[in-house]
């Protein structure tokens, strides 16, 4: 089983409605193992990131307040099996900067 670190996702901007930012592949495991969000604004902006299809009962962060021009990194270690998707949103459209980082575990 091949572990590839990679990284999964930006950096690019959050939208104000819920977005697919990554999809594990085919025969793949996934370890989220880094979230990295940047906030350059002059005002707080809430972030919400969910595994799967967003919904609360699959929320991470649920409207995460992330203070003006700060940066805030997490580290992690979630499992995500091959098909399932990283969904985030922004209270506020393309402010916040989203980076995610981890492994691929190829299956086949």
């Amino acid at each position: 089983m091949a572990r590839i670190p990679t990284r999964l996702a930006g950096p690019a901007q959050v939208s104000n409605v819920a977005a697919t930012k990554y999809t594990v592949p085919a025969l793949t495991k996934t370890v989220v193992r880094h979230v990295h969000i940047s906030n350059p604004s002059a005002s707080a902006v809430t972030f919400t990131l969910s595994i799967g299809a967003d919904a609360a009962a699959v929320r991470l962060y649920d409207a995460l307040s992330i203070p003006a021009n700060t940066v805030r990194d997490d580290y992690w270690y979630v499992v995500l099996a091959a098909a399932e998707i990283v969904q985030a949103l922004a209270g506020t459209n393309n402010i916040l900067t989203l980076t995610l980082d981890g492994d691929e575990l190829v299956l086949g």
